[in-house]
């Protein structure tokens, strides 16, 4: 049967998974595009495939066709896919590993998605992200990542709590300073084995009550013509040489 009314209740929640306050409402959430139904299929979250009438589709679970009218409705793209999956929001591991990363406040969702893009190619066990960041299961944000979401531990909640568990388990926080800061390049190969490192805000930067947590400042060496670099820039520039990435 192809559904074809926006009267229906399905049809309605997932018009409502738009936003943010019903995302955490029922606990998932829509990605949209093939590549991104095929990541969530494999870590298996997806819930249901939602497909325009007549789309083939390859899953065990159930499969809800729609009009075209209707997937364009539920999308938020110009151009609606033509599959997308409604998904359980991800469960958090308790074990954060020796390679973290502390988003503070971040709030541009390209940013997010490029951050922790990074996060996963440079070797990042958990990201831990500041409760006012924006939210990890906005549209753009998933597209961002490219799915990389699925592949890294994330958490979301009190940076103060998280990072005073980080320094109980003796793993060193990193933040950045371009006055006070060390050259990242310098840093020994046991200091990159663990650490914690702070990334803050796109106007702001680092709050100062977290800032004052850091146990070390870095800076990126560049040239005098550039002040500062995009925060997601910057990010992967310092993932990439405090990482170890031999695969």
């Amino acid at each position: 049967m192809i559904i074809t009314s926006m009267d229906n209740d399905r049809v309605k929640k997932y018009i409502k998974l738009k936003q943010k306050k019903y995302r955490d409402k029922y606990n998932e959430f829509i990605v949209e595009g093939e590549h991104l139904v095929d990541e969530a299929i494999k870590m298996n979250i997806a819930k249901e495939i939602i497909a325009e009438a007549h789309e083939k589709v390859d899953f065990d679970g159930n499969t809800i066709s729609l009009s075209y009218d209707i997937m364009k409705k539920i999308s938020t793209m110009d151009t609606p896919p033509k599959i997308m999956a409604l998904c359980d929001k991800l469960v958090p591991k308790k074990k954060i590993g020796d390679r973290i990363l502390i988003l503070d406040n971040i709030q541009d969702p390209g940013n997010l998605g490029t951050i922790i893009r990074s996060a996963v190619a440079f070797n990042v066990d958990t990201v831990i992200l500041s409760s006012d960041t924006v939210d990890l299961y906005n549209p753009k944000v998933i597209r961002s990542t490219q799915g990389m979401l699925f592949k890294v531990n994330i958490i979301i909640g009190n940076l103060n709590e998280y990072i005073e568990k980080i320094k109980a388990l003796g793993i060193p926080i990193y933040t950045t300073n371009v006055v006070n800061g060390v050259d990242v390049r310098t840093l020994t190969k046991e200091e990159k084995s663990r650490y914690a490192l702070i990334v803050g805000n796109e106007g702001n930067g680092v709050s100062p009550e977290i800032d004052k947590l850091a146990s070390k400042k870095l800076y990126i060496k560049m040239n005098s013509k550039t002040e500062s670099l995009n925060v997601g820039v910057a990010s992967s520039i310092l993932l990439y040489e405090l990482g170890d990435v031999d695969e």
